[in-house]
């Protein structure tokens, strides 16, 4: 086999890594010219939902962890809305059974913020500290002032990063979609973009006071973008993700389809092209899937009725690589900063013998029905794409291969 790890390549991202183990995990696949086979360091993803303990039907950590592998992520962060919430020791606890039993990657899940994510009182930060990656409430902003400058105070004097999904509930006014076009062309109620910087723009203020290390989820519009980037030039502690869908798609994709919507909504495309010149210019650290499944049935109802959320892990590097590398947008090395270091860097998960062996010359149609994910509603079924995992390998062991 070693005629295989003669033509792969690593073009400078695996240093501290030990390829030559891949040679015997590689046994059996094709071999393409050595211009298309690459490694690279296993991807990281603070951003996924994997339904354990409370929603196995949508998905588990099993099948999470499986798909991520595939996707070529050795480490992801799970986001507490769960049941019950890991909001307690007991409660945090369960989920780490879940994950010590099924996990094929690195698992770190978070802590809640608040009691149940209602965001009346605070969970246990102190009891969850050791064993949880960040305290986030995601899904639900933390609507009050008050208890997001304690939750800071609180993370802060721990040593901990408050993640937040930032909303401000009394502006979504029943909305499901971006208030744009789309949405006032097909009679939809649309959740206008002040419902997501408003609260940035209260948690930054809320940051510059308690200095309390901070980074916002998801960010979906250009107001957000342009908030963080001042942030950051305040020399504030600040970090940011978006997922592959905002930088690729915009309201005018939108069909009427649940593999549409998902929260924050597909914005408008001044809001895309923000969101991407964030990405080049470093505003935006990382990017994150935000890989949330439902059942086929709660993503059957369209737009107004489908749950929020879609699936994401198993596509997000074809389709970053295929829309921003391929046209010149990015480097490379640029996304796997994005895919890899620098979540890596900001919530400090080690890399360690982790990597992911892909065929970038691999042209394929997404097809849901192909995902290891219980979860199948993507807004990316029937793209063309290029560039398939063939391996993926974790803590020395091959956790994926094609």
């Amino acid at each position: 086999m070693m005629g295989v790890e003669m033509k792969m390549k690593t073009v400078g991202f695996c240093d501290g890594i030990t390829i030559p183990s891949c040679a015997p995990l590689m046994n059996g696949l094709s071999v393409a010219d050595e211009s298309e086979y690459v490694v690279f360091p296993g991807f990281c993803d603070v951003h996924v939902h994997f339904r354990e303990p409370g929603f196995s039907y949508k998905e588990t950590i099993e099948t999470g962890s499986k798909a991520s592998a595939r996707g070529g992520y050795t480490a992801v962060c799970t986001m507490p809305n769960l049941n019950p919430v890991p909001d307690s020791v007991e409660h945090l606890g369960q989920q780490k059974e879940l994950i010590d039993r099924q996990a094929v990657i690195h698992v770190y899940p978070y802590g809640a913020i608040t009691v149940g994510q209602r965001g009346e009182t605070l969970a246990d930060l102190e009891g969850m500290a050791q064993d949880c990656i960040a305290f986030s409430d995601d899904g639900r902003g933390v609507q009050s002032d008050d208890m997001m400058r304690q939750a800071m105070l609180r993370a802060k004097s721990l040593g901990k990063m408050i993640v937040a999904h930032c909303e401000v509930n009394d502006l979504l006014k029943g909305g499901y979609i971006h208030d744009g076009q789309y949405a006032k062309e097909h009679n939809h109620k649309g959740i206008c973009s002040a419902s997501e910087y408003a609260q940035i723009e209260r948690d930054l203020r809320l940051v510059e006071e308690t200095g309390c290390a901070y980074h916002v989820c998801h960010i979906s519009t250009k107001e957000s973008v342009e908030l963080i980037r001042q942030a950051k030039a305040k020399g504030l502690n600040v970090t940011c993700e978006t997922g592959p869908h905002y930088l690729t798609m915009d309201d005018s994709f939108l069909q009427e389809d649940g593999r549409f919507k998902m929260n924050p909504p597909l914005r408008n495309q001044s809001d895309r092209e923000a969101l991407v010149a964030g990405i080049v210019d470093g505003t935006i650290d990382m990017i994150a899937t935000d890989h949330a499944p439902h059942s086929a049935e709660e993503k059957s109802k369209g737009l107004s009725g489908s749950a929020f959320g879609v699936v994401g892990i198993e596509t997000a590097f074809p389709v970053l690589y295929t829309h921003l590398v391929l046209p010149g947008i990015i480097t490379l090395e640029k996304l796997i900063d994005l895919l890899s270091t620098n979540p890596r860097k900001r919530f400090g998960i080690p890399l360690g013998n982790d990597y992911t062996v892909w065929d970038l010359s691999k042209e394929f149609t997404v097809d849901p029905n192909e995902f290891l994910s219980k979860g199948k509603a993507t807004p990316f079924a029937g793209w063309r794409l290029n560039g398939e995992c063939l391996l993926t390998v974790c803590d020395g062991k091959a956790v994926y291969k094609k």
